[in-house]
C-alpha cells in the first residue's frame, strides 16, 4: 500500500504501475479521481499517478470499459478499437473493441475519414463514443495507442509472481509476463525472443518463448541484442546450403573463357586490419597518352558468376541486402563459402573479376572508360595503416616490387582529390568508433578510427568506378539502379540555419542550395572546437540516400549520376549493377536486364534492408558502450551537448563519443525554458547552447539497451559555467580516472 504512518507522520512511497492495476482490477470502474481518493494522494503527490495512468492509457488498459449496455452508451465512454476495414465509398474506418465483456453484441464502430487519416487496417486507437445511426455508432479518435509489438527481445527477471520480460527496446516500455513450453526452464537475466499473447484488461500481458539467446551479461550480447530486435536473417535456407554445398570453383576454362588476363598486372587489396571478405583491387600508372593523365584499374570480385537470378542462393542475398557489421561478427549477405572464399580477392589465387578501366587527365577528370571480365591474382594483400606508414616514409611497410605502382596509386589520387575538390562535395568528418576486444569478446578499447589518406584514396578510386558504371548503363539506354541523394528539404535547411547561427555562422536564406554552399560551412569548422557537432549537423541536415532506377543525382557528391558497382560481396545492389553491366556489354553467363516498376521495387527492398542494418549496428555500438563504461558510474567525462529537447540536455563524450542523456529534471533550480529552436536552454541565471563543452558525472547505464544517464557537474544557481567540483581530478582529454 502507498500509505503508511510512522512516528505520526506521514510518509509515502510513490505508487507503482503494479499497484494501480490490482486496484483497477478490483473496482474496473475506478476513475482517475477515485484512484486519487483510495491512494490518500494530494497536490504534488498526484504526478506520478498521472504519468502512470498516461501510459495506462496508450496501452488501452485505461480508462476502463464503461458498464453501460451496448444500447445506452454515452459521449464519456472511451474504448480501445482495433480498425478491422476502410469503407471504401465513405473512406470512414471501422473498428471494433479489442475486448467486449458486456452483454449483447460487439458494437460496430464508424471513425471519420479526416480523424484516421493514417491509420491503417489492424492499427489500434483510443476513441470516445458518439451518437448511434443505424447500426454503428459513431466514435471520435482521442489519439492511436501502440501496437503490441510481433517479437519481443528482452531480459527475464524473476519475480514473486513469475518471470517477467523486460525489453531491451528503449521505446517499449510494457513488461510481459513469460509463457510456453520451456519457459520455466529460462534463467534469471537472460535474453530471449518471445511473441505476445492476447491478454485480458487489467493484466500483465503474456508473451510465449520463441528463442532463447544466452546471457545478457555475455561479452557478445550487445551484436545478439540487436540482431534480433532488428531482425536480421542470420540463417541461409536449406536449399541455398544445397546450392552452396554443390558449387564449384570457376575453372580454368571458365576463367579463360571471354575474360582478358589480368594475372601479371600489380593489382593489390588495401582494407582494414581485421578485413575478411577483399572484393576489390586497385591499380595505376601513368598514361600513355600524350596529355598525361593514368590510368586506373578497379577490379571487383565477377559474384555475377556465382549468384545467378531466380537461384535459391540469389533470394536469400535478396532479402539480406547487405552485409551487417559488428564489433565481434559479421552477418554476411552471402555465405562464406562465396564471401571469404571463392569470391574473395585473396593473394596469390586466381580469381574471376569484372574490371573498371579508367583514364582521367592530369586533373582528374574522367576522360574514358571500359568495363571487362578478366582473371585476376592479387600480388598483396595490403592493409590502410601499412600503405600510410609507407606514404609518410616507412619504405618497408610494403615490398619493393609495390613502391611503383603505390606512388602512382598516391599520384592518381592526389589528381582525383583535386577534382572533388573543384565541384565541391561534402567531405563530412565523422571519425569512425572502433571497438577493440580481446580473445574472449570483451570491450577493451573504444576511440575514434582515424581516417588516413589511405582510406581516401580507396574511395575515390571507388567513386569513380561507380560514375563510370552509370555513365555507362545511361549510355547503353539500360535500367540502372542509382544511389540517390536528393538535396536538402527547406525545412531541414532551415533547422541547419539555426543551429549554425548559435555557433556563429551566418548562412543566409534565399541561396540556391549546392553542395559547395555546405562544403563552405565545414570548411569554416574545420579545426575549431565545434568542428565535429558542425559535421554532425550538416550530416542531420541532408536528405535519405536510396536505391532507385530514378536519377535525382547525388548531391553529397556533387555528381549528376551515381551507382554502386564496387562491392557486390556484400552489397545486393551492386550485384545489380553487375549484371545489367553483363547484359548491356555482352560480356556472358550471369547477366540480365530489370524493368523500370521491378527495379523500382528491388530499389525500395534494399533500401530497407540497408536503413535495417545501419540501425542494428548503431544499437549494438551503444550497447557496446554502455556495457564498457558499465564500471564508471561516477566517473566524470568531458563532453559536448548535441542535442536539447524538452526531456532534457543530450550530451557526447569526447574521447568515446557515446552518447547520453542529461534529464531535464536535474538541472538545478526552476525556470528552464528552451528557445523554440531548439538549440538554447535559459536558466535563472545561465544559458547552455548546442556545441557547449560541459563536465558530466555518469549516473546510470542500462547495458542492454545502450542507455546512458548524465548529470552537468558544476552547474548551480550561482554558476556561469560548470566546472570540476572540489576533489574531483581533470582530465584534460576527457578520459576518466579509472577505478580497478
Amino acid at each position: 500500500m502507498a500509505r503508511t504512518r510512522s512516528g505520526g507522520a506521514h510518509s509515502r512511497q510513490p505508487v507503482s504501475r503494479d499497484q494501480i492495476l490490482a486496484r483497477l482490477h478490483e473496482d474496473p470502474q475506478a476513475d482517475k479521481r477515485a484512484l486519487y481518493r483510495y491512494f490518500g494522494l494530494k497536490g504534488g503527490e498526484r504526478v506520478a499517478l498521472k504519468e502512470i495512468l498516461a501510459t495506462l492509457a496508450a496501452e488501452g488498459l485505461f480508462p476502463p470499459a464503461p458498464s453501460a449496455s451496448a444500447d445506452r452508451q454515452s459521449s464519456s465512454d472511451v474504448l480501445l478499437v482495433r480498425i478491422t476495414a476502410i469503407d471504401l465509398e465513405t473512406g470512414d474506418a471501422l473498428a471494433s473493441p479489442v475486448e467486449w465483456l458486456r452483454a449483447g453484441g460487439v458494437p460496430r464502430l464508424r471513425l471519420n475519414r479526416f480523424d484516421t487519416a493514417g491509420l491503417e487496417v489492424g492499427a489500434r486507437a483510443l476513441v470516445r463514443i458518439g451518437e448511434r445511426r443505424g447500426m454503428s455508432w459513431r466514435a471520435r479518435l482521442l489519439r492511436r495507442a501502440p501496437d503490441l509489438p510481433e517479437r519481443i527481445v528482452g531480459v527475464v527477471r524473476r519475480t514473486s509472481v513469475g518471470r517477467i520480460i523486460e525489453s531491451v527496446d528503449k521505446r517499449q516500455k510494457q513488461e510481459f509476463a513469460l509463457t510456453g513450453d520451456g519457459s520455466e526452464a529460462v534463467n534469471d537475466g537472460e535474453l530471449v525472443v518471445a511473441t505476445p499473447l492476447a491478454t485480458r484488461r487489467f493484466e500483465r500481458p503474456n508473451a510465449q518463448l520463441l528463442e532463447r539467446l544466452g546471457s545478457a551479461d555475455a561479452p557478445r550480447a550487445a551484436s545478439a541484442i540487436a540482431v534480433a530486435l532488428h531482425e536480421i536473417p542470420v540463417e541461409f535456407t536449406p536449399a541455398t546450403l544445397e546450392e552452396i554445398r554443390r558449387i564449384t570453383p570457376a575453372t580454368a576454362h571458365d576463367r579463360a573463357h571471354d575474360r582478358v588476363d589480368l594475372r601479371d598486372l600489380p593489382l593489390v587489396t588495401i582494407d582494414g586490419a581485421d578485413a575478411r571478405d577483399f572484393d576489390d583491387a586497385v591499380f595505376a600508372e601513368a598514361d600513355t597518352d600524350p596529355s598525361g593523365g593514368w590510368r586506373l584499374v578497379v577490379a571487383i570480385a565477377d559474384v555475377a558468376w556465382y549468384v545467378r537470378p531466380g537461384s535459391a542462393l540469389d533470394g536469400d542475398a535478396q532479402r539480406r541486402g547487405n552485409s551487417v557489421y559488428f564489433p565481434d561478427r559479421v552477418v554476411p549477405m552471402l555465405p562464406e563459402r562465396l564471401s571469404n572464399d571463392l569470391c574473395s580477392l585473396r593473394p596469390d589465387e586466381d580469381r574471376p573479376v569484372l574490371v573498371a578501366e579508367l583514364r582521367i587527365d592530369g586533373g582528374g577528370q574522367l576522360r574514358s572508360h571500359r568495363f571487362l571480365r578478366a582473371v585476376m591474382r592479387s600480388k598483396a594483400r595490403l592493409t590502410y595503416d601499412r600503405l600510410q606508414s609507407w606514404a609518410n616514409g616507412d619504405l618497408d611497410a610494403i615490398p619493393v616490387t609495390l613502391h611503383g605502382p603505390a606512388q602512382a596509386l598516391y599520384q592518381a589520387f592526389g589528381a582525383l582529390a583535386a577534382a572533388r575538390l573543384a565541384r565541391g562535395t561534402l567531405d563530412l568528418d565523422l571519425a569512425e568508433r572502433e571497438v577493440k576486444l580481446d580473445a574472449a569478446g570483451n570491450v577493451t578499447s573504444i576511440a575514434p578510427r582515424a581516417r588516413l589518406d589511405a582510406h581516401r584514396l580507396i574511395e575515390e578510386f571507388m567513386i569513380l568506378a561507380n560514375v563510370a558504371a552509370a555513365e555507362t548503363l545511361e549510355k547503353r539506354r539500360r535500367g540502372c539502379l542509382y544511389r540517390v541523394h536528393d538535396q536538402p528539404s527547406p525545412e531541414r535547411l532551415d533547422g541547419l540555419r539555426e543551429a549554425l547561427g548559435t555557433l556563429g555562422y551566418h548562412l543566409a536564406r534565399g541561396q540556391v542550395i549546392r553542395p559547395a554552399l555546405l562544403a563552405a560551412v565545414l570548411q569554416w569548422a574545420a579545426g575549431k572546437p565545434s568542428q565535429t557537432l558542425v559535421n554532425g549537423l550538416v550530416l542531420r541536415s541532408q536528405a535519405l540516400a536510396v536505391y532507385s532506377p530514378d536519377n535525382l543525382g547525388h548531391f553529397g557528391l556533387a555528381l549528376p549520376r551515381y551507382a554502386h558497382f564496387t562491392s557486390p560481396i556484400r552489397r545486393y545492389a551492386d550485384l545489380v549493377v553487375h549484371r545489367a553491366l553483363i547484359d548491356a556489354l555482352g560480356l556472358g553467363a550471369g547477366g540480365t536486364a530489370l524493368a523500370h516498376e521491378a527495379l523500382v521495387s528491388l530499389g525500395e527492398v534494399v533500401s530497407r534492408a540497408e536503413r535495417r542494418a545501419q540501425a542494428a549496428e548503431r544499437a549494438a555500438m551503444d550497447r557496446y558502450i554502455a556495457g564498457f563504461l558499465r564500471d564508471e558510474i561516477g566517473a566524470s567525462f568531458a563532453a559536448r551537448i548535441s542535442g536539447l529537447h524538452r526531456a532534457g540536455i543530450f550530451v557526447s563524450l569526447l574521447d568515446s563519443g557515446a552518447d547520453g542523456l542529461v534529464p531535464m529534471s536535474s538541472l538545478p533550480g526552476r525556470g528552464w525554458t528552451l528557445h523554440p529552436a531548439g538549440h538554447q536552454l535559459d536558466g535563472p541565471q545561465q544559458r547552455l547552447s548546442l556545441g557547449d563543452r560541459v563536465v558530466v558525472r555518469l549516473l546510470e547505464v542500462a547495458p542492454v539497451t545502450g542507455a546512458l544517464r548524465f548529470e552537468i557537474e558544476g552547474l548551480t544557481a550561482k554558476t556561469q559555467q560548470p566546472k570540476h567540483p572540489p576533489g574531483r581530478s581533470r582530465h584534460p582529454r576527457g578520459v576518466p580516472r579509472r577505478r580497478r
